[in-house]
This record gives C-alpha cells, sequence and structure tokens, in this order.
C-alpha cells in the first residue's frame, strides 16, 4: 500500500505556528514523504476545498490524501469545518483525523458524531510527536487504501 499512498497530500489545517513547526519536523524524523500543505484557519480550508470542488485545474490544487484537523482555531473552528466537510458527498470521503489538545469528552463524541475517521490529543513532547506521527504514517499510509477520489465532469 505504501507506493499507493506516498504521494497523497497530507493537509494540516493548524493555526498555531510552533505546532505545525513541531508536526513538520516530526513528519521529517519519521520518514514520512507525503507532501504537506497547511491552512492556518478553517476559513482557508473552505477556500481550498471549494476550489477542489469546483474542478480547479491549477497544479496547486490537489485533493488531499488525510486531513489532520485542529478544533480550536479563529473564524471556522475545526468542529464547524469538520461538520461542513462530512456533510458534503465528495469531501466526505477524505479521512480526518482531528489532532486537537483537547480531551472532552464532548469535543470527541461531538467529533466522532460529525464522522470524524480518528481523535488524537496532540503529544506534550517532542518524542511524543514523532511517536504519533509515525503511527499515523504507518496506519494511513501503509496499512490502509486510500480512496482515489476524482470528481466527475
Amino acid at each position: 500500500m505504501k507506493d499507493m499512498n506516498q504521494n497523497k497530500e497530507i493537509l494540516v489545517i493548524e493555526d498555531d505556528e510552533d505546532d505545525f513547526i513541531i508536526f513538520k519536523r516530526a513528519f521529517k524524523k519519521s520518514a514520512c514523504t507525503n507532501p504537506i500543505r497547511r491552512f492556518e484557519s478553517g476559513d482557508e480550508a473552505l477556500v481550498y476545498f471549494e476550489k477542489i470542488k469546483n474542478r480547479s485545474t491549477s497544479e496547486d490544487c490537489k485533493v488531499p490524501g488525510i486531513i489532520l484537523l485542529d478544533l480550536n482555531m479563529p473564524g471556522t473552528d475545526g468542529r464547524t469545518l469538520l461538520k461542513i466537510l462530512k456533510a458534503d458527498e465528495f469531501l466526505k470521503k477524505i479521512p480526518v483525523i482531528v489532532m486537537t489538545t483537547s480531551e472532552d469528552p464532548n469535543d470527541i463524541n461531538q467529533c466522532f458524531a460529525e464522522g470524524a475517521n480518528a481523535f488524537t490529543v496532540k503529544p506534550n513532547s517532542f518524542a511524543g510527536f514523532i511517536e504519533a506521527i509515525k503511527s499515523l504514517n504507518k496506519y494511513w499510509f501503509d496499512m490502509t487504501v486510500l480512496p482515489k477520489l476524482r470528481l466527475s465532469i
């Protein structure tokens, strides 16, 4: 499966610059070679998803393999974005992994009720981030067959 999923983009929707730097370093340390794209808010991500749905021919506009989603962001937060993504017939097929600092059972239950594919609490250490990213990479890109999503024209 690794070869089939190796070029699938990872979309990180994360407003915290420090957390994103840690994500990038952890992906590099864990030997994950998938391209990574970041949006700092749900609003930015929604604009991108509209481009995808409108069949943008831009080389810079690709359907991601997975989405890593933070919950607490300004503007359209992760909870709202998850609800929007999973209500859309095309976008709901993209796996969404919520990766946040929240351990609130209400957040966990709400995210799964809205269609999250996984919920992970951000580790407290860089070593923990590396292990989390290794596990994510192994499960989502080595073991799992991801959907091949194409919009019909």
